[in-house]
């Protein structure tokens, strides 16, 4: 590295230190390596998805296509109709992880997601109500401003209802579980009071499916789910500070609630982006984290691991929605079966741990 750009890079044992300037890094080997494992996993699956179908095709024929190099119709088959699907599991896999990973660092506690605390919740009621009470179609505009309303309303109102000289993890978790259950209420009573066609469309997209999206649908959402990430990996560090506890983070110069507030309010737009898009996915924010969190060995939740673990069980909840079950299903229905059965085994170890 030239001394202009005042670039160094220290090597340790355990760690990489990156330093550009003012700014410096510091980056653990078995978190680049696992990253980058499943960087390749992503990308094998991508292709897996990419060449299943009614026509299938080749991992050769999915990468000539990609390149330019295929036939028009593989072309079409791979660049038009599969390709937004998988580009979207990839991308709202991701955005869904990274959000789960904010609220159990934030609160640090392995049931914080935004499918336990509420946020969910509202996303799919604000988004309901535009379909049902303003007659938009999923995926729309008024769709989407339902979504992205709702998630905000049901942060606020969690945050509100749940601060008590600050934000305790517990606290926010029981408030958040009692503010979905009313959420959820509400939109049941939207569904009963809907037409039955209108209620139909409203049920298939409350189930968290990925077939409606297309590159219309898949454009506007991933350009904001992208913008929100590429902003958040600079607050990491705040995040971590704050991992440690309020009196520990005010210490090292951090403003707590403006801070937690901002990262908050990124979390729940992430979450709202993807439910307006293609309805909630759940469990996939509750468990990524997580694994993401066992397979670094990290004291906290690393968010490109987390990230990379969104999008890889996504994918495969989606290959598996599609063409290993015997009808297709919307992958919501499947990345809850897998969601509850993580779910299980956490709470098993939980206890066998405080045992």
């Amino acid at each position: 590295m030239s001394a202009s750009t005042r670039d160094a890079v220290d090597r340790g044992p355990r760690s990489i230190v990156v330093r550009r300037g003012p700014l410096s890094a510091r980056l653990r080997v078995r978190t680049l390596a696992v990253s980058a494992v499943l960087g390749a996993v992503v990308l094998a699956l991508a292709v897996l998805a990419l060449s299943l179908g009614d026509l299938a095709l080749t991992p050769l024929q999915v990468i000539a296509a990609l390149t330019g190099t295929g036939d028009a119709f593989t072309t079409t088959v791979v660049a038009e109709w599969r390709l937004p699907r998988v580009l979207a599991a990839a991308v709202f896999g991701a955005a869904l992880a990274v959000s789960g990973g904010i609220f159990q660092s934030l609160t640090r506690n392995p049931l914080a997601s935004p499918d336990v605390i509420g946020l969910s919740a509202g996303s799919y009621a604000g988004g309901l109500g535009a379909i049902i009470l303003l007659g938009a179609s999923a995926g729309s505009l008024p769709v989407s401003l339902g979504a992205i309303l709702g998630g905000m309303g049901a942060a606020a109102l969690v945050y509100a209802l749940s601060y008590r000289r600050g934000i305790q993890g517990f606290r926010l978790i029981v408030v958040g579980i009692g503010v979905a259950a009313m959420l959820q209420a509400f939109s049941t009573y939207l569904l009963l009071r809907a037409k039955l066609e209108v209620a139909m469309i409203a049920a298939v997209w409350g189930a968290g499916s990925l077939s409606p999206v297309g590159w219309a649908q898949f454009a506007p959402a991933a350009v904001l789910a992208i913008v929100v990430l590429v902003a958040l990996f600079p607050a990491s560090r705040s995040l971590t500070r704050l991992e440690m506890g309020d009196d520990a983070a005010k210490a090292l110069g951090i403003r707590i609630e403006r801070d937690r507030l901002g990262l908050v309010v990124c979390a729940v737009a992430l979450t709202a982006v993807v439910t307006a898009a293609a309805g909630p996915i759940a469990f996939v924010a509750l468990a990524a984290p997580q694994i993401a969190r066992r397979l670094t060995r990290s004291a906290g939740i690393a968010l490109a691991p987390a990230a990379l673990v969104g999008s890889a069980v996504l994918v495969a909840s989606d290959v598996v929605a599609q063409h290993v079950l015997p009808t297709p299903l919307p992958v919501g229905l499947v990345t809850v079966v897998v969601g509850g059965l993580y779910l299980v085994f956490l709470l098993i170890n939980e206890s066998r741990r405080r045992a």
